[in-house]
């Protein structure tokens, strides 16, 4: 069994979810205390071939916040900063994993925006995750720190790395303009905009982006779900079907996101687990932004997701798929349980 894959499953084994509104795996430590933390990391990084497993065990047992305290400490204690020192002590993937915990949630997925678009390629398939299945409060807050992290606003780089209608679809997204969820069911707009995603795509010839566009990035999505159920009245296909005839490429990857994240995130974000995880040559990068980016949000109810959809522990399949992709590592730290199992 692999460090990476057992580093993975520890974050999704630990428990969470006491508030109502967060479903999280990794929550904060009781009897907490960060001077020791660092103190038993500076031994772990001092000693020789590295005690990677203290360091795991730590880090992915702290809420972002304790990290950031431990953090403190560790710079007060060894007179050096704790990013800079596990970048020495650690390599490959698992210093790619342990300096992704060391960011909150929106500087990880601001981190992975900026790393989509940086160079010659354009990672879509990243882009598209990060910014179709994030929510208004999410990308508000990604905004916020993309702009003190990288001194450039997240839409200018979108524009300037994407084109045509998928530019179009990512700013209107960014731009966070969905209604909020009302108390008041307004049937008259939910048959409105059905009827206006049918006249847009399937009983025309020709796809009037422009209309699905302003509707699914606009419109709250307790009212989308209603519309979409609508659409089935004017629509011989439901709104998946339809998206698959009517556009291809990113936009169709764009909009299917975005309608799966509708109707259920969590599902979403199996989904795309178990089709990263597929076949042998497991999209490791995928895997770990996703389990980084949604351990202290929702992943206790993402693991939940994955059992019901494919019967089997999201633990068991991370075990699995990545074992073969880091056997050549000597050592083999027991770190999975901490993260998948259900």
């Amino acid at each position: 069994m692999a460090l990476v894959s057992e580093f993975l499953g520890q974050l999704t084994l630990s428990y969470g979810g006491e508030e109502q509104t967060k479903f999280p795996t990794v929550v904060p430590a009781k009897d907490f205390d960060p001077g020791q933390d660092a103190a038993r990391i500076e031994t772990a990084i001092k000693t020789k071939g590295v005690d990677e497993q203290t360091i795991i065990d730590i880090l992915t047992r702290r809420s972002y916040e304790q990290r950031r305290e431990i953090a403190f400490e560790y710079e007060r204690i060894a007179k050096k900063d704790l990013n800079a020192a596990l970048k020495g002590a650690l390599s490959g993937s698992l210093e790619s994993l342990m300096l992704g915990l060391m960011k909150s949630t929106a500087q990880f997925d601001a981190s992975e925006l900026k790393s989509s678009m940086k160079g010659l390629g354009t990672d879509e398939e990243a882009l598209i995750e990060l910014v179709c299945s994030r929510n208004n409060e999410e990308l508000t807050e990604i905004k916020k720190v993309y702009r003190e992290m990288f001194k450039k606003e997240l839409e200018k780089d979108i524009s300037g790395d994407t084109s045509g209608n998928f530019e179009k679809l990512l700013l209107a997204l960014v731009q966070t303009k969905r209604d909020d969820p009302s108390s008041v069911v307004d049937y008259q707009k939910i048959d409105d905009d059905a009827k206006a995603l049918y006249e847009a795509g399937v009983k025309r010839k020709g796809t009037d982006v422009t209309t699905w566009i302003s509707i699914m990035s606009q419109r709250s999505i307790p009212h989308l779900q209603k519309v979409f159920e609508r659409y089935k009245s004017y629509s011989p296909y439901d709104m998946k079907e339809s998206i698959r005839k009517e556009v291809k490429g990113d936009m169709e990857k764009s909009f299917l996101t975005l309608v799966e994240c509708f109707e259920n995130r969590q599902l979403y974000f199996a989904n795309r687990l178990f089709e990263a995880m597929k076949n042998k040559g497991a999209k490791e990068k995928v895997v770990t932004r996703i389990m980084v980016s949604r351990c202290e949000v929702d992943l206790m109810k993402i693991r939940s997701e994955f059992k019901r959809q494919h019967k089997k522990s999201l633990y068991q399949t991370i075990a699995v798929s990545h074992c073969n992709l880091y056997r050549n590592r000597s050592r083999k730290i027991n770190i999975i349980q901490q993260f998948s199992s259900s």
